[in-house]
């Protein structure tokens, strides 16, 4: 804490980042929205900043924090000037574990005061300094100023109204004016009691500290009740200035009663009401003359008290010791001390601090709740999530610049659901690609496996054909031996049939595409290949925009040819075989499809693998697929098959679908 810096220019309240859990509990209790969300972070604008402490209260993870002044406190102390403590009326509801506040005396002038005293008889001066305003005023609506954060309020963001402040002091500028008066100006006066704005009312008191950091204080320094002489405050000693702490007791203070002027005087605490009653105030809406607000609810709940105290219960700890004072009170020597402070300056000025930023155009506050997706009024769910009371309220303070899209619970959590799908898609096509790149590395393995073996087969096997048949020819008929020459013929045959498909499966051919005449294609794969009676065979190009595309003409026929076949077989019973052309700008398709038994889900992810087949011993080599697949990759097409094998699912068959590219390849 830098001594040079005077007390109304101090940053009061922070954030400790790496507690800060966006729940935006802090931007919802911030009466002056002085809170600034970037990347998800809560930021004090202590510009806008009132002083307040409703967002120290509220954070449940201790991410605010407002300033500590206990080591400008130790300077202070030490540098030779006469030292005064001047004490809180709210502090019997703090201290509530040190029932003899003369303890609690003894405990302050431990740490080095020589003088301790009451803030409640500045309480008693500015009570009757009221008392006399609001009499003799009777066409003049005040506000109190006794709340600096109430103050910083008005002075922010109701300059029009700051006439209407009391132009009198609070309890702690009349009681630092006390004592300088009486010890002189070579002193040193400390404030001590529960507001965190107080830190920065003015530059008239040298320090305060709240009930919390001396609390700290006392344990740093190990002073507990009983270790020294009980002792009792220094005059001058109040009277019923000890109630102004808690509700109404401005108003208790000064005896005035709410009746007295038929209900003329409002008390307004808390943070909606007290905002509520200064518009209200400020329209016209109410016709009394004096406004009672604190910002929060009593001085015994402040935000530089311990956590977790119960209200009433304080107020009734304030209550027993105004009445234990009451009961003991001196009116005589009350009366001298206010004698003494009767030419005694009570009066202060505020200053208009506008900070309210310009209202945004109804387009721009339009354009914003579009982005969030409420584009109608049924969109505006008003949840508070945000920290906004209304979704207006919200996209208002993202066009200011003090809040983020993303605080919206129900746009997040709708982008969330998107990012999710989206998530899932680009993972479908990555467990795509990653797999047709293992068939593509797979085939590649194979191919050339494929090419040594055929290689290696082709001319054994054309010598054992060439003998085979030369022993046939030179044995009769009806020798036992011609049968099995005959079927060595046929099985070698068969081989070489087997090791040709490999070769056309291994080859490394690139595509030599022209303009193929599609409709033209389909009917010679169509002649190529012979239809058994029981199958019908049905063609249709009706949604065929164009007849010319850009394809390698035989490899496209060798994939047709092989599609019709393996269609005709998986209808070994007959049925309908149905081939479609179809296009669109880009593409060209090509669909087979057979009313036959289907195939297996567990087939169907390894039917484009070499020498993987369905079909029965002998009646395939399972390279028609794994061939088709990779004419169609060099045509940088797609082939998909969807098939159904179970009755209960609908009618059992198999669709092969070959997209291709239309256009000659630049």
């Amino acid at each position: 804490m830098q001594k040079d810096v005077p007390n109304t220019e101090r940053e009061l309240v922070h954030t400790i980042k790496n507690r800060c859990r966006v729940c935006y509990t802090c931007v919802r209790e911030c009466p002056a929205k002085a809170i600034k969300i970037i990347n998800g972070q809560a930021e004090i604008l202590n510009e806008r900043c009132i002083a307040c402490g409703n967002c120290i209260k509220v954070c449940s993870q201790g991410a605010k924090m407002f300033i500590d002044t206990t080591s400008h406190l130790e300077g202070i102390l030490s540098n030779g000037n006469k030292n005064i403590a001047i004490l809180a009326p709210s502090f019997p509801a703090e201290f509530s574990d040190i029932p003899n506040y003369r303890d609690l005396v003894s405990m302050i002038r431990a740490l080095g005061f020589d003088v301790v005293s009451e803030v409640a008889f500045g309480a008693d001066l500015v009570a009757m300094e009221y008392n006399k305003l609001i009499r003799n005023n009777n066409n003049k609506r005040y506000i109190s100023s006794d709340c600096p954060a109430i103050v910083q309020y008005i002075e922010k963001y109701h300059p029009e109204i700051v006439p209407n402040l009391a132009p009198v002091a609070s309890p702690m500028i009349a009681m630092n004016r006390v004592m300088r008066a009486k010890y002189g100006t070579n002193t040193n006066v400390v404030f001590i009691g529960p507001c965190i704005a107080k830190k920065a009312e003015c530059d008239e008191v040298d320090e305060m500290v709240t009930f919390a950091e001396l609390r700290e204080i006392f344990e740093q320094k190990d002073i507990v009740p009983g270790q020294q002489e009980p002792s009792d405050f220094d005059p001058p000693k109040s009277g019923r200035g000890a109630i102004f702490p808690v509700s109404r007791g401005l108003l208790q203070t000064t005896g005035i009663k709410d009746d007295v002027f038929d209900g003329n005087i409002i008390v307004a605490e808390g943070r909606n009401d007290f905002q509520e009653a200064i518009k209200e105030f400020e329209t016209g809406h109410i016709k009394s003359r004096h406004l009672e607000l604190l910002c929060c609810e009593g001085c015994i709940v402040g935000p530089g008290t311990t956590k977790g105290g119960r209200p009433y219960g304080r107020r009734i700890l304030v209550h027993n010791y105004v009445q234990e004072k009451i009961d003991n009170f001196d009116k005589d020597e009350w009366k001298k001390y206010v004698a003494e402070c009767k030419d005694l300056d009570l009066s202060v000025g505020f200053t208009e601090n506008d900070k309210r930023i310009s209202y945004p155009t109804e387009q721009e506050i339009e354009k914003v709740l579009r982005s969030m997706g409420k584009k109608e009024a049924k969109d505006h769910l008003n949840c508070g999530a945000c920290g906004y009371d209304t979704c207006e309220e919200h996209a208002i303070a993202i066009v200011k610049g003090l809040a983020e899209n993303e605080m919206c619970l129900p746009y997040t959590i709708e982008k969330l659901h998107n990012s999710v799908n989206e998530l899932a898609v680009s993972n479908e096509k990555l467990m795509s690609m990653q797999q047709a790149l293992r068939q593509s590395e797979k085939m590649a393995s194979m191919g050339q496996l494929s090419a040594g073996i055929a290689h290696e087969l082709n001319n054994p096997l054309g010598v054992v054909i060439m003998y085979a048949n030369i022993l046939l020819e030179e044995v009769p008929e009806d020798s036992e031996l011609y049968n099995d020459l005959k079927l060595i013929v046929e099985q070698t045959h068969r081989c070489k049939k087997i090791v040709g498909g490999l070769l056309n499966f291994a080859r490394k051919n690139q595509v030599s595409r022209t303009e193929v005449d599609t409709v033209q294609l389909i009917e010679n794969s169509c002649d190529a290949v012979i239809v058994p009676d029981n199958v019908k065979m049905v063609v249709k190009t009706d949604n065929l925009n164009g007849r010319k595309a850009y394809l390698d003409q035989e490899q496209m026929t060798q994939i047709l040819t092989n599609l019709i076949k393996n269609a005709i077989d998986a209808m070994p019973d007959g049925g309908k075989l149905t081939i479609e052309l179809a296009d669109d700008e880009h593409y060209t398709i090509f669909r087979v499809h057979d009313t036959g038994k289907g195939i297996k889900p567990a087939d169907k992810e390894k039917i484009f693998e070499p020498f993987y087949t369905t079909k029965g011993i002998g009646e395939g080599t399972g390279l028609g697929l794994a061939t088709a697949y990779g004419i169609v990759k060099m045509h940088k097409g797609k082939i998909t098959v969807d098939s159904n094998d179970n009755k209960e699912n609908g009618p059992t068959g198999t669709t092969f679908t070959v997209k291709l590219p239309k256009f000659q390849e630049n």
